[in-house]
């Protein structure tokens, strides 16, 4: 490619000698210990002045000149620059000088792109009128959280009689970086993640589902840095959030030494890459997170087989152009699966394993139907609970039935429904069975998995709707578990509503609760009003 050609930027308007003059800079060499050339500096003051915009050169640790850029009089592009260097504790192995025709020091965009881009150094030369370099403005990469910037400023120098060994410098920063680094590592047992959520026109649950996706990377095992909102009127289709938002995501990950961007909402395969892309971190959606949360919860060979079938299909249509995000993840929230599903498999292998799930599935189901026919000819009825995740149904059902379910302050701690024999008050048995939770905006792959598992709940001659009463937001939890119930063609069956953690529910609001869902306040895990509940049990299902 000719030289004149590699000029990048807003050339439009230059003339042919312009163009062959910022063309040349290729073609200067600067020692591997000065930060540039004093001939450099000038050339590219002189060529400012002529021009009336901004000059850049990128240069590498050999002192050559990679790229050159011309810009307005405010800015000047750098382009996607390659990753072959990156990494954490290490620089990008290319500096930026460029020239500030109306003077003044480093802006904020020439520090963001610092940040951003990873540069060994990023220098502004103040210019007179005429063209020649008065003051070099300098600055360098800080270590994660070690000051209030991510920058560390030099002190301005006299341009023309800078004295700065820039080997040494770039050294003892890397090294610097590569320490901080190494403290990080050595107590870094979780994923550290900023959560990203985007307000829409119409849209009054953007906090509400912040704060329920904290609670999900918790329960994911990663350590929630901060919740970040953005108020758009549309979604960015290539983004989601505007590219000054991702900016600032980058500077904040950089800052706080995060690794992980968790988004509020569904992202398109599309997005999922561009975003990885733009931002050089790992990325996932609320979906990917509640895949993963059930990829480590499911201990059964059912539950694992349908946690298996889930990721593959929401995986599928992600494989293409996943090469380069994999290889940097290594494993961690988003990438974990029973069975032997990896990430890096080709489309074809994951649609014969999807076949093969399937399959497995059906002869499960034959299985759960003779089961649920053995359980129908013992003439018991069958109290199913369902309720929104984390509202305490393991617990009550372990109080009620003396069964040992896992009962955790954590989402979907249980995933495999679970059917053990009551006996009320009265001493009548009853068949209770335990549920895997809901969750607003429940994935639709784990939907369709986990519906031939919920099928069981049809043949329930009561619903029993466990309500965490202590919960602020209580009501949309209730409405979205019968969302879900209707989706399920469940909504024909009796239900009655429970309200759970009575003790540390607000008084008003219990009351409140009681009235409008015409129900029972009870403490499953301190054992409050069980025996009303088991004598409610009896009166409902009558005769049955």
């Amino acid at each position: 490619m000719p030289l004149i050609d590699r000029v990048l930027g807003k050339v439009n308007g230059l003339k042919a000698s312009q163009l062959q003059a910022l063309a040349r800079l290729y073609r200067r060499k600067v020692p591997p210990d000065l930060v540039y050339t004093n001939e450099l500096a000038r050339t590219m003051g002189e060529l400012s002045a002529d021009i009336g915009r901004e000059v850049a050169v990128l240069l590498d640790r050999a002192g050559r000149v990679r790229l050159v850029s011309v810009g307005d009089a405010g800015a000047v592009p750098l382009p996607p620059l390659e990753r072959s260097r990156e990494g954490r504790g290490r620089l990008r192995g290319l500096r930026c000088l460029h020239t500030h025709p109306r003077g003044g020091g480093l802006s904020r965009g020439d520090l963001s792109a610092l940040v951003l881009s990873k540069l060994d150094l990023m220098v502004a030369l103040e210019l007179r009128s005429d063209g020649l370099p008065t003051t070099a403005h300098l600055a360098y990469l800080a270590p994660p959280t070690a000051q209030e910037e991510d920058w560390i400023l030099l002190e301005p120098q006299p341009a023309l009689s800078m004295d700065l060994d820039f080997a040494q410098l770039v050294q003892s920063v890397e090294e610097e970086l590569a320490r901080a680094q190494s403290a990080v590592e050595v107590d870094r047992r979780q994923e550290r993640a900023l959560l990203v959520g985007v307000w829409t026109p119409g849209d009054a649950e953007v906090e509400e589902r912040l704060a329920e996706l904290k609670e999900l990377a918790r329960t994911a095992g990663a350590q929630v840095l901060q919740s970040v909102i953005q108020r758009r009127t549309g979604l960015d289709p290539r983004y989601v959030v505007g590219q000054g938002k991702l900016s600032e995501l980058v500077l904040r990950a950089n800052h706080l030494d995060a690794d992980l961007l968790i988004f509020d909402r569904e992202l398109t395969p599309a997005q999922t890459r561009s975003l990885g892309e733009g931002t050089n971190l790992k990325v996932i959606d609320r979906t990917q997170l509640i895949l993963d949360i059930f990829a480590q919860r499911a201990k059964s060979p059912e539950a694992k087989a349908q946690v298996e079938l889930a990721q593959l299909r929401y995986r599928l249509p992600r494989l293409i152009g996943q090469g380069e995000a994999l290889s940097r993840l290594g494993g961690g929230i988003g990438t974990r699966g029973p069975g032997e599903t990896k990430l890096e498999i080709d489309r074809r292998r994951v649609r014969e394993r999807i076949g093969r799930l399937e399959r497995e599935m059906i002869q499960l189901g034959a299985q759960r139907s003779l089961r649920r026919r053995a359980r129908g000819r013992s003439g018991l009825p069958v109290v199913a609970i369902v309720g929104y995740t984390n509202a305490g149904k393991s617990t009550l059902f372990n109080a009620l039935t003396g069964a040992e379910v896992l009962a955790d302050d954590l989402l979907f701690a249980t995933l495999r429904p679970t059917t053990r024999r009551y006996r009320t008050p009265a001493g009548r048995d009853i068949l209770l069975t335990d549920t895997v939770g809901f969750i607003r905006q429940l994935p639709l792959e784990l939907l369709r998995a986990f519906r031939a598992t919920l099928e069981e709940l049809a043949e329930a001659s009561l619903l029993l709707h466990l309500v965490d009463a202590s919960h602020p937001e209580v009501i949309p939890q209730v409405e979205e578990v019968e969302r879900v119930v209707r989706e399920l063609g469940l909504d024909q069956l009796p239900r009655l509503v429970v309200l759970n953690k009575q003790d540390v529910a607000p008084p008003e609001v219990l009351s409140g609760l009681v009235a409008r869902y015409d129900a029972l306040a009870i403490s499953a895990l301190h054992r409050q009003g069980l025996g009303e509940l088991g004598r409610l049990l009896e009166r409902r299902l009558g005769a049955h």
